[in-house]
């Protein structure tokens, strides 16, 4: 696999990660999107449980995140061969992928791979994100805020909701470019021995 990526910087002095130019064939790429499915699928499935679960279920975001910068159509791929394993073995969790976990990896992913800066990148996620939490709230009457938040439209709960998304992509933004140095460091010196 090699290095998936080179270090370089922005006009803004941050650091960021660029996605080197891929040689595997396509084939390797497509189970790389596929195990990376399956991953995205256990750390999902894990938000049946309480407390450890729900932190391992924000983990599905990760492996999405990172099948984008493989790849669009990797990570499109990867985003619904997770919804379908999901279909199969988690239901109850699939909505709460399809609409929050999911669609935040896959606009994260597209945001690092083509916007390139945090001005443009952290917004874009943000406002899928928030997107996607209406559509289940008002659109599926689905409570993803809790009990307390009713499916009325209110314009408090979108602002709120915007807001605190903003604060989880940029969270998730650092994470994922943390955790992709690291994977970069791990590759690097595994396939140069």
């Amino acid at each position: 696999m090699g290095s998936f990526f080179k270090k370089g910087t922005s006009s803004v002095r941050e650091d960021e990660l660029i996605l080197t130019k891929d040689n595997d064939s396509k084939t390797k790429r497509l189970v790389v999107g596929a195990l990376l499915g399956s991953i995205a699928v256990i750390f999902q499935s894990a938000g049946i449980f309480t407390g450890i679960g729900y932190i391992l279920s924000m983990m599905s975001t990760g492996p999405l995140v990172l099948a984008c910068l493989l790849s669009l159509r990797i990570g499109v791929m990867t985003y619904f061969v997770t919804i379908f394993l999901l279909a199969m073995f988690q239901p109850s969790e699939l909505l709460v992928f399809l609409f929050t976990t999911g669609l935040l990896g896959l606009s994260l992913g597209i945001g690092l791979k083509y916007l390139k800066r945090s001005i443009f990148i952290i917004p874009f996620a943000a406002l899928c994100l928030t997107l996607g939490i209406m559509i289940l709230l008002y659109g599926f009457k689905f409570p993803i805020l809790g009990p307390s938040v009713t499916s009325q439209f209110s314009s408090m709960v979108i602002l709120g909701t915007f807001i605190f998304s903003i604060l989880y992509s940029w969270i998730w933004k650092k994470a994922s470019i943390s955790a992709f140095k690291v994977l970069n460091k791990v590759f690097s010196r595994r396939f140069s021995d």
